[in-house]
């Protein structure tokens, strides 16, 4: 008797395990997920839930099918009616400058949240398993990753043994914002083969044309270029800018791909662009 209730009891158990794992995958499969900023949303739909997802902010522009989905603001201006009128019960988005008023308020009304760090290669990574996580997209979530990390080893690999120039990565010309050391778009520079010129200080400075003077790298890298940052060049014959040994000798790359600042699963294709303008002859 006592052979029979024990096993009755693992019965019970595992019936009960069961039940909890069908419900996870019942409430992953039913997810409604608003996503606020374009990394997050090219992530849901690389890993296959794009069907899941109901919102974006306006910023959200690849891929296209999510531009059939409805606005809810931007990064730092989210409208709190519009993500509760779609009813989510997941809410994403890059940690950033939208603080944490809304996401608050979010909370408060039961919706769950996913903020997480990304601004770096394995922080990418891990905000790519993690949404695959919360919407039982494990396994297309790890083979994202897995490409993902496979194109930057060969990237970084084709051009380890190549001269190394001291670079400027510039987000925009009013006020002047560069790279710095320590962050997502440094790692890139030194993955496409190059030295960032900026060795300290934050990881996005804002600086004088004196800094940029002082740092005279051998290229810049103009992703200011790009619509997001307002399309700016850097022309010869700017004040400051003229006098730098880069613009003299030609050597502004203009980025306009606008995968090169998205810390989402596309990066390797910006890398791609970095490494290209840098390294043309072994990076095609």
């Amino acid at each position: 008797m006592a052979t029979l209730a024990l096993a009755g009891g693992l019965l019970s158990a595992a019936a009960g395990c069961g039940k909890k794992t069908s419900e996870a995958g019942d409430a992953a499969a039913t997810a409604r997920v608003v996503s606020l900023s374009p990394s997050t949303t090219e992530a849901l739909f690389a890993i296959g839930a794009g069907p899941q997802t109901v919102g974006r902010s306006r910023y959200c522009d690849r891929p296209k099918e999510a531009l059939a989905l409805p606005e809810v603001g931007g990064f730092v201006d989210p409208n709190l009616e519009a993500i509760l009128g779609l009813r989510p019960s997941l809410v994403v988005g890059a940690r950033g400058p939208g603080g944490s008023g809304v996401t608050d308020r979010l909370a408060q009304q039961g919706v769950d949240l996913y903020f997480p760090e990304a601004d770096s290669l394995a922080g990418i990574d891990t905000m790519i398993t993690g949404l695959g996580a919360r919407l039982g997209h494990e396994a297309q979530a790890q083979a994202v990753v897995q490409k993902l990390d496979a194109d930057v080893a060969a990237i970084a690999a084709a051009v380890a043994s190549e001269p190394k120039p001291r670079v400027i990565l510039v987000f925009g010309l009013d006020p002047v914002v560069l790279a710095g050391p320590g962050g997502f778009a440094d790692e890139l520079v030194r993955h496409a083969g190059a030295v960032n010129a900026v060795a300290d200080g934050p990881r996005y400075p804002t600086v004088g044309i004196e800094r940029v003077l002082a740092l005279d790298p051998d290229v810049i890298l103009n992703a200011a270029m790009a619509e997001a940052h307002g399309a700016e060049r850097i022309e010869a014959t700017a004040p400051g800018w003229r006098e730098l040994r880069a613009v003299k000798t030609g050597q502004v790359v203009a980025i306009t791909d606008e995968e090169v600042l998205r810390p989402g699963p596309y990066v390797a294709e910006g890398l791609h662009t970095l490494a290209h303008a840098l390294h043309p002859r072994v990076v095609p």
